[in-house]
């Protein structure tokens, strides 16, 4: 029997579930994870296997909605590798226990796109990396005045509206986020346009003051972009895209997600500070660790199947340790990476 056909039981473990950790086993069969009661009362059957966590903690996996490269590699400069470029950073993010996440590719030139986009692929993820849940697209319709590091030659507008975002990527097929600036003109209908096809726009390298984000978001917008970096300062008369997360514009039930660089340098710790305590809640494990799994998840509308433990959810988690390091990174209930071993199923501590 095929390993992921198997009916797995993971023991002696806590997990992360409906906001709070508790003392449960975890079930999974063909890649999902599998309410134990129809196993009990409906089949009567027991596990195949039994792998005994150690009294560690399982939490659903890292979804990172913006990674721009890494180890080396770049994905808006490795147009002729971007196969290889892609494979080698879902590859590398396992060890960090990231189990899904959207390449991003930054304001290139038209034929960039034209070239990458087609390339990356949304795909499952496997012991060769993490899932792709789609490219995020930041830019080139962006202002001018907040590009950062983005090319100036290459920035567009959206003077034709949605037929010119169609006309610099092409093919939007693979495309999960688009970033682009709200105060362009055209940007609410084309923010529509791309809304009712599913993809999420963020707002970012933007001069919009508040109204006008405020805008975006009746059309759509649902998303920041690397909140504070690349946008007008927070200012009492007009706070501009900060004040979305307190606007009383917003309407009520509808959330507004932003990423942040929280390294201390990008993105100053008291103006963290600020951001978390928009929505306070307390300073916990279970909120860090949601903040990087399933608001992720929610923010692209996966969190039925990403993001979370719950019964009928893809079984992507990690176990960590006392020292809150990841000890292993599981795809579809198949490690994909264990700390400091191979990841052969003779690594792990299993019970027939």
């Amino acid at each position: 029997m095929l390993r992921h056909h198997k009916l797995l039981q993971f023991i002696n473990c806590y997990i992360l579930r409906d906001h709070k950790i508790i003392k449960e086993d975890i079930w999974v069969r063909c890649g999902k994870i599998v309410n134990p009661e129809k196993i009990f009362f409906d089949e009567k059957i027991s596990a195949d296997e039994k792998i005994d966590c150690n009294g560690f903690l399982l939490a659903p996996g890292f979804i990172d909605l913006q990674i721009n490269g890494g180890f080396g590699v770049d994905f808006s400069n490795e147009v002729d590798k971007i196969e290889e470029g892609v494979r080698k950073v879902a590859k590398g993010i396992l060890s960090h226990g990231v189990t899904s996440f959207c390449p991003t590719v930054v304001t290139s030139p038209t034929h960039v796109y034209e070239e990458v986009l087609p390339k990356i692929r949304k795909q499952q993820g496997s012991r060769e990396g993490a899932s792709i849940l789609g490219i995020h697209v930041e830019g080139p319709f962006i202002n001018n005045e907040k590009k950062g590091a983005h090319p100036s030659s290459c920035i567009q507008t959206l003077d034709k509206g949605y037929e010119k975002v169609l006309n610099i990527y092409g093919n939007i097929e693979n495309v999960t986020i688009i970033t682009l600036a709200p105060e362009l003109t055209n940007a609410s209908p084309v923010i529509a346009d791309l809304t009712a096809k599913g993809i999420t726009v963020s707002l970012g390298h933007s001069m919009a003051n508040l109204h006008e984000g405020e805008i975006a978001v009746d059309h759509g917008a649902s998303f920041i972009t690397h909140l504070f970096n690349a946008m007008l300062p927070f200012h009492h008369r007009d706070p501009g895209l900060v004040g979305l997360l307190t606007s009383d514009a917003i309407p009520a039930g509808k959330t507004i997600y932003y990423g942040i660089i929280s390294d201390g340098i990008h993105t100053h710790p008291a103006a963290l500070r600020i951001a978390h305590r928009t929505h306070p809640k307390a300073c916990s494990m279970v909120e860090a660790l949601e903040a990087a799994s399933l608001h992720p998840a929610q923010a692209i509308g996966i969190s039925k199947n990403k993001g979370t433990l719950n019964y009928g959810a893809d079984a992507d988690f990690i176990l960590i340790g006392d020292r809150f390091e990841i000890l292993s990174t599981w795809i579809a209930g198949e490690c994909v990476f264990e700390k400091k071993t191979s990841c052969s199923p003779d690594s792990m501590l299993i019970i027939k």
